[in-house]
């Protein structure tokens, strides 16, 4: 992740809000309603001074029956004001969890079709943070904050021009101290704006340090490596910290500055009027009329400069959650795809492929590679580390892109289909495979979610993992625990090999799918995996060449280009590359 230091694009203003404008335009109604609601409270609150204006003026009348009136219209003015108040909540409170679950669910969808050259950009972490902390944020500002400072700033529009019209003169003089308010809201508040958004960055830096250290929790403690983890992740969190104490420091300077200004004027203002009083100038029911109004309106400016604060980091968590969701993937489906011929015959073309990972720009991991694969051919990609042989399988799902080049099903280039399109006719055994925090049964089933019990159970009979799931103190019904962790790693990737047999694809892409399996299960995955290519395409990456002996044809790959092609006994009579390979293969093994 960047650092918080590092230059981004940032708001200049409140207006970054804006951006959540189309989140909240299919809910106008409520809008309006919550917006009505403000209005009426609003406009009661303004009313009440002048009811109490009333009541004081009379006191001296002795007409009880007109205190009595007076007395049950405070009692329908605070009805109103409390029905006002409940319905503005009401509808403000859920307007702003819908429009959050709205933009979480948008956040979540963006992401979960970024391709992996996105994420080699961005921390898992901070994706959550964004969808979490950064949500909190706006929930507060939609669900609270806008309404509460709509109503403190009619109330301030509202309360100035009734204190013109109670008193000219003490008005003018109220008006006078505006200046000195606004500026340190002004000036505080742009460095608040900056802070927040720092204390955000430090936040969701500290959130992907966590997540990848949680992810990580067996090698951090095998390598007894949990002290200086532990420093790591409490120094991101003090700098968090220290971000967040700076940023407090200074929201809380502008609160004093601005009530003690507020509150000063009032004080001044309430002297004034005092001796108008006592010189007959205005009543003494003007006056409280006028300390009321200039009350609310002191309060108004108060609370709108506290406001201010969660407005500016409302708008830094905006800016944040905006930027995931106008990111752009340098993977991305045609506007206008190509269908795929039917019935798919699964055939692969690469030609010419040259590529090299967004984060490697000067390292080709293949260079100049063309391959065609025959429909229902079976061809294993060998060869040393870092040759480019998982590459090709990365490319083939079209994960990234080749730089130069073309990758071909059935002969359409896979950027002119949509990546569902073809991805669903593949099946892919990941070198690591993934074990979700689910059922051994719902496991198998994410290859195919319409299939039954008993075909989930099939193929995991194909894939021999039957016996250690029925084994499982649930059987398929065990809950097999984050990423896996109750399944040793052939477990694992017995569970992956059942989950791309039940998929029944024509494409069947295998990266080291056995390299953690015995040698019994792996002769029973083996014959599985045989009766499985028939009739199918497969692509195998093994380091282990015994297990690619029976393939069709072996492809060499060395430094990111091709070097040899043939059978296994060809290669071997060839004295090259896989004849070294297969040298210190066998003769370790034989040993």
């Amino acid at each position: 992740m960047a650092e918080p230091t590092e230059e981004r694009a940032k708001s200049k203003k409140v207006g970054a809000l804006a951006a959540l404008w189309p989140f909240v335009r299919p809910y106008r109604l409520m809008v309006l309603i919550a917006g009505l609601a403000l209005i009426l409270t609003s406009t009661v609150s303004l009313v009440l001074p002048m009811a109490v204006r009333r009541v004081v003026d009379s006191f001296g009348a002795g007409n009880l029956a007109i205190l009595d009136t007076y007395f049950t219209a405070f009692l329908l003015i605070a009805a109103l004001l409390a029905l006002g108040t409940g319905v503005r909540y009401y509808f403000v409170t859920r307007l702003g969890e819908r429009v959050v679950a709205d933009i979480r669910r948008a956040i979540f969808d963006k992401v979960l079709g970024m391709s992996p050259a996105w994420f080699e950009r961005i921390m898992t972490g901070e994706i959550v943070s964004r969808i979490t902390t950064d949500t909190t944020l706006i929930l507060s500002v939609i669900g609270s904050s806008v309404s509460v400072a709509l109503r403190h700033f009619l109330t301030l529009a509202g309360g100035l021009v009734l204190l013109a019209l109670t008193s000219a003169k003490l008005a003018g003089i109220v008006l006078l101290l505006v200046p000195a308010i606004v500026v340190p809201i002004i000036v505080l508040g742009r460095r608040l704006r900056r802070l927040s958004r720092e204390n955000q960055d430090w936040i969701a830096n500290s959130s992907g340090k966590a997540t990848e250290a949680l992810g990580a929790v067996q090698t951090v403690q095998s390598f007894t490596h949990e002290a200086a983890t532990r420093a790591e992740f409490g120094a991101v969190t003090e700098h968090s910290f220290l971000s967040a104490k700076t940023r407090i420091a200074t929201r809380a300077v502008l609160t004093v500055i601005v009530i003690f200004l507020v509150f000063a004027g009032v004080v001044g203002v309430l002297w004034l009027g005092a001796r108008d009083v006592r010189n007959g100038v205005m009543t003494a029911g003007e006056l409280v009329q006028f300390v009321i109004y200039a009350v609310l309106v002191a309060g108004a400016v108060g609370s709108l400069s506290e406001i201010w604060g969660e407005l500016q980091r409302a708008a830094g968590a905006t800016e944040r959650l905006v930027e995931i969701l106008q990111a752009d993937d340098p993977v991305h489906d045609p506007a206008h795809p190509t269908a795929l011929p039917t019935p798919v015959r699964g055939e692969i073309t690469l030609d010419n492929v040259a590529f090299h990972y967004p984060s490697r720009p000067d390292y080709r991991a293949l260079n100049g590679v063309t391959l065609t694969v025959r429909p229902g051919e079976t061809v294993a990609l060998v060869g040393p580390s870092g040759a480019g042989k998982s590459t090709v399988l990365q490319l083939l799902m079209r994960f990234y892109d080749p730089q130069s080049g073309a990758i071909r099903l059935d002969g359409i280039d896979l950027r002119d289909m949509s990546r569902e399109t073809f991805r669903a006719h593949m099946a892919l055994v990941p070198q690591d495979p993934v074990i979700f925090a689910a059922s051994a049964m719902e496991n198998i089933r994410f290859g195919r979610p319409g299939a039954t019990d008993a075909e989930v159970m099939e193929a995991a009979r194909s894939a021999a993992a039957h016996d250690f799931i029925t084994a499982l103190p649930d059987a398929y019904d065990t809950f097999l625990g984050e990423r896996g962790v109750m399944l040793s790693g052939g477990q694992k990737q017995r569970i992956a090999i059942a989950r791309a047999i039940l998929r029944d694809a024509k494409v069947l892409l295998l990266d080291e799918a056995t390299s953690a399996l015995d040698a019994e299960s792996e002769r029973a995955v083996q014959e599985a995996v045989d009766r499985l290519s028939q009739g199918r395409t497969m692509l195998v990456v093994a380091h282990r060449l015994a297990t690619v002996k029976k393939a069709n044809r072996i492809v060499v790959f060395d430094g990111g280009r091709i070097v040899a092609i043939g059978s296994h006994d060809d290669l071997v009579a060839e004295d090259g590359l896989y004849a070294r390979l297969a040298r210190l293969q066998f003769t370790d093994g034989a040993a």
